[in-house]
């Protein structure tokens, strides 16, 4: 796929967002807020690679292993998996993350710069799924928060429908890192047969990572807590992204596995779409 060109004006610049080259020459947009926070994304799959709050600690991880050349995802912070989850007919997650993003529009509230990035399809989506949409993925920068609001649009002339998910790789100590707030919640594990996941009851107030992790949970609540047993309590709030899943892939990936934890909101049930209508759903996390 070729590789977006991408231009900025003075205006936008000033705003605290900016376009520069990042890693393979693929375009980033740097998000910078009067308090101190910056946040990066890059073009290429919409994927913010980076969110570091008023502490400087970067709380997203990117794993070593993550390729830069617009031919496959990058492995790591916040890629969007639209408009599929996991496996099935198309690629796995999608085709949102293997495409480029334009940038729609950039303003700064308070000191706080917000960008909107934008994805409609094109030859390369149409090839595997012929239907016509506008998404359109807006991020804003606080002092200790990121929200982005994802909204799909559909765009053409009969209904379509869609599972997604934001993909979201927190730094952590895994050993040490747990969640709190998923007690009670319906779950769909896939350890150790993913095509055949076993159903049962969260019983636990604290979900930890021992080992291999995969696991959906289903009508999951607004807000979560993430101890990335680094130092860090990180706050995951949602509006209507209704299940969450915790994700840690152990010895399958030896290299990196100890360094992140995997908690993404995500819609596993199809989402369908009559013409004109769209889906909305917004991701607020935070540190104290």
């Amino acid at each position: 796929m070729r590789t977006a060109r991408a231009t900025f004006s003075q205006e936008t610049a000033s705003s605290g967002v900016r376009i520069t080259e990042g890693n393979g020459g693929l375009p980033k947009v740097l998000l910078n807020s009067a308090h101190g926070s910056e946040a990066e994304i890059y073009l290429f799959g919409g994927c913010i690679t980076s969110w570091k709050p008023v502490n400087g600690k970067d709380l997203l991880f990117v794993r070593p292993d993550a390729a830069f050349n617009g031919q496959k995802p990058i492995s790591g912070g916040i890629p969007h998996c639209f408009p599929q989850f996991g496996p099935g007919p198309l690629q796995q997650h999608g085709f949102g993350r293997n495409m480029n993003w334009s940038v729609g529009d950039s303003e700064n509230i308070e000191g706080n710069p917000v960008v909107t990035l934008e994805l409609k399809d094109g030859p390369y989506s149409r090839s595997m799924w012929d239907f016509s949409f506008h998404a359109i993925y807006k991020v804003e920068l606080n002092s200790k928060s990121l929200t982005t609001v994802l909204t799909i649009k559909n765009t053409d002339k009969k209904p379509f429908s869609f599972s997604t998910a934001l993909h979201t790789y927190f730094r952590a100590s895994a050993a040490g890192a747990s969640v709190k707030g998923l007690k009670g919640c319906k779950t769909l594990n896939k350890d150790p047969d993913p095509v055949n996941p076993s159903e049962g009851t969260e019983e636990r107030e604290v979900v930890t990572f021992p080992g291999f992790l995969d696991c959906v949970y289903l009508d999951a609540p607004g807000e979560v807590h993430l101890d990335n047993g680094l130092g860090d309590v990180i706050t995951i709030q949602n509006t209507n992204w209704s299940d969450t899943v915790l994700w840690n892939p152990h010895l399958q990936m030896e290299a990196c596995y100890r360094d992140f934890v995997c908690v993404e909101n995500a819609k596993i049930g199809k989402v369908e779409l009559q013409p004109e209508q769209s889906w909305v759903a917004k991701q607020h996390i935070s540190v104290a």
